[in-house]
């Protein structure tokens, strides 16, 4: 069933939304948008994308009508140096929103990733332009299987919930109003409001021990830097600070 984006303009009248039923990417409509100076707070759904990007240009599988799929404008300054925290803040948000829908608990594995028992059930791409940053979102909603190759194994809500269909306006709802609430905690609390946020939510954030996956070296996760990279004491002692790529957990 296509998204009832007459429900979110009523629901989000703050937010100026762009709705497609299908399209190549949400992203690369919200960087047309930013250039043509739409507003903080503009949000591109689709229900599905043909060329849907995740972290690092991997493909992110988008079905049709079962996801929620969105690129979002944020216009609040960051300084370059912190653009990173952006990132953790949609992820903040994003868990936040499938935690009050569903009751169901989710984890952040830093960067960009949510997880529910250790599947993938979102991920953020924040990515800078000259005007603003654009935080792609895609969550796994009504999902009812995926495809045995992925990289990292994956999950639904509706999976997670024993099946159950889920409703997608709810979390978008949910969602965009856990922007806000972050959003509002950086503004007066900066980044370092955020990365305490997101170091209480995760459990890969300090303690956790973890592979990088670039190099493949073992080691045990020390917290975030004030920028928002991940430090890990590597087996050999030394501490190494992350600002690319990802980790995943030692079995």
């Amino acid at each position: 069933m296509p998204l009832d984006i007459a429900l979110l303009r009523r629901l989000r009248p703050q937010n100026e939304l762009h709705y497609w039923a299908s399209i190549g990417s949400t992203m690369m409509e919200a960087g047309k948008l930013a250039a043509d100076g739409a507003p903080h707070g503009t949000v591109i759904f689709a229900d599905e994308q043909t060329s849907g990007v995740g972290r690092l240009g991997r493909t992110w599988q988008s079905q049709p009508e079962l996801g929620i799929y969105c690129s979002f404008l944020f216009r609040i300054p960051l300084s370059p140096a912190h653009v990173p925290v952006a990132s953790l803040l949609f992820a903040l948000a994003t868990r936040e929103a499938i935690q009050q829908s569903t009751n169901l608990v989710c984890d952040l594995r830093w960067p960009n990733d949510v997880l529910i028992n250790e599947r993938k059930v979102a991920g953020i791409l924040a990515q800078i332009t000259e005007s603003c940053i654009i935080a792609g979102i895609g969550i796994n909603v009504n999902h009812t299987q995926f495809s045995a190759d992925l990289r990292t194994p994956a999950t639904s809500v509706r999976i997670q919930s024993g099946g159950k269909c889920q409703s997608r306006e709810a979390i978008a709802v949910a969602l965009l109003e856990g922007i806000d609430t972050f959003a509002s905690t950086l503004q007066e609390q900066g980044p370092r409001g955020i990365l305490h946020a997101f170091a209480s939510a995760s459990t890969y954030a300090a303690n956790r021990r973890i592979f990088i996956e670039d190099t493949g070296a073992q080691g045990t996760t020390v917290g975030l830097d004030e920028h928002g990279f991940l430090l890990v004491r590597l087996d050999s002692g030394e501490v190494e600070r992350l600002s690319a790529g990802g980790v995943r957990p030692v079995r």
